[in-house]
């Protein structure tokens, strides 16, 4: 079951992800929103849409845009990951 941790804490864990350009996107109720507050960082995927980041704290350290989700998507293409959160592998452990 594929799941996402940081610092030995899992941020989301699930048996039904979707793979998109090589990243897990994680149903939003798998997430353990608690470790979660929104960052300020912005970005629009041309057929996405606008992206959401996440910051995250765990242990006491706050790590700056470990997460992303598309809240509107533009095109049907991406409307199966809507609300759904992906996790940057440089940041998070995914697997």
């Amino acid at each position: 079951m594929p799941k996402a941790t940081l610092n030995g804490v899992v941020l989301a864990e699930s048996d039904n992800t979707q793979i998109i350009e090589g990243n897990h996107y994680f149903p939003p109720d798998s997430v353990k929103k608690e470790y979660f507050k929104d960052s300020d960082s912005a970005y629009t995927c041309s057929w996405k849409g606008p992206c959401t980041f996440y910051n995250a704290t765990v242990a006491g350290k706050n790590i700056k845009d470990v997460a992303w989700s598309y809240d509107e998507v533009i095109t049907d293409r991406a409307k199966p990951i809507e609300k759904w959160v992906a996790f940057y592998k440089n940041k998070v452990e995914v697997k």
